[in-house]
């Protein structure tokens, strides 16, 4: 990963999900992180996606036009893939099919595992996401960001 704003929003998770090393078996408390986690989680994906588009709309176009991008970006939430995938889409010249090709299933799952479970836990719903799953979700949602990264980096948009 090499936007900075990324990188730093994933060096607090990191740290976040090494504190749950230290928790002992009171399962409320673990039940607690694991819900906490997986918000946080959800909101990497979103700033994530924000970032990124807006970097590159920065990058390519003019002052206002990045303006308006990065206005319009506000309102992107629920970051399931097919809602990214539908996004940067917008831009044309097939990176919908790019971007589809190196998410894999697994991929897919992850992101989407995480949203829906954020969704249900900011509607006071209950979840049975465990530290383990929330750690395997992440680490997929960290691959998919670093290959949105990559397709922003790879694409010409002429």
């Amino acid at each position: 990963m090499k936007n900075q704003k990324i990188v730093s929003h994933k060096q607090k998770l990191d740290a976040l999900f090494a504190k749950t090393k230290d928790l002992n078996s009171d399962a409320e408390l673990i039940a607690h992180w694991s819900r906490y986690l997986c918000v946080l989680v959800s909101g990497f994906v979103e700033a994530s996606v924000r970032t990124l588009i807006a970097d590159y709309a920065t990058s390519r176009s003019s002052p206002e036009i990045a303006h308006f991008v990065g206005t319009k970006l506000k309102m992107f939430t629920n970051a399931k893939t097919n809602k990214i995938l539908d996004l940067v889409a917008e831009f044309g010249n097939d990176f919908r099919e790019e971007l589809a090709k190196v998410l894999t299933d697994e991929l897919k799952d992850s992101v989407d595992s995480v949203v829906s479970n954020r969704h249900l836990i900011a509607h006071g719903q209950d979840v049975g996401i465990g530290i383990a799953t929330i750690k395997k979700y992440y680490s997929s949602v960290v691959t998919a960001v670093e290959e949105l990264e990559k397709q922003f980096a790879n694409q010409r948009f002429e």
